[in-house]
């Protein structure tokens, strides 16, 4: 069974930095890939940024390139993402996910971690 726990979100002022990590458990993940999402209230759940544990290949959505950064820790079944340059548009609940490949849809993804809220205030 897959396990993803996200921890280190929180409250921050505009422009500030947050990480917020994901420990996943349950299985070898290599062939997998891991995504982070977000959902605002009364919004779909939209994608952030997604990363292979194999090649470390990386993926964002437009909306955070060169804000935000993807990246893993093999030896410590975590994924890690680092938030920049935060606006209050960030504020949202955030998602780690896990499916075998990559990919960059909800529906792609099988497993979910709980959240984590993020808010962002001016």
């Amino acid at each position: 069974q897959v396990q993803l726990v996200e921890s280190g979100g929180g409250l921050v002022q505009a422009v500030g930095s947050l990480r917020l990590s994901c420990v996943a458990s349950g299985r070898t993940f290599s062939p997998y890939g891991m995504g982070w999402f977000r959902q605002a209230p009364g919004k779909e759940r939209d994608f952030v940024a997604a990363i292979t544990w194999s090649s470390g290949t990386s993926y964002y959505a437009d909306s955070v390139k060169g804000r935000f950064t993807i990246a893993k820790d093999n030896a410590e079944n975590t994924v890690y993402l680092q938030m920049s340059s935060l606006q209050p548009e960030d504020t949202a609940v955030y998602y780690c996910a896990a499916r075998m490949g990559l990919g960059l849809l909800v529906r792609e993804y099988d497993y979910w971690g709980q959240g984590t809220q993020v808010t962002v205030s001016l």
